[in-house]
């Protein structure tokens, strides 16, 4: 599966992505979401809870 990635420009900060990540691979830095890849699995379910689609896998 491919990690997810954040389109910043997008992007509300919202949080909801960060409370959706099971692996807690997401944190708001500077009011915007940050992937780390290292944690990231590619679930998706980052993806599925963004309100503005400003995440991809």
């Amino acid at each position: 599966m491919s990690k997810a990635s954040v389109d910043k420009s997008v992007c509300i900060g919202c949080g909801v992505c960060e409370a959706s990540c099971p692996m807690g691979a997401i944190k708001l830095v500077d009011t915007k979401a940050v992937v780390d890849a290292n944690k990231c699995t590619g679930c998706g379910a980052c993806v599925g809870s963004c309100p503005v689609s400003a995440i991809k896998n």
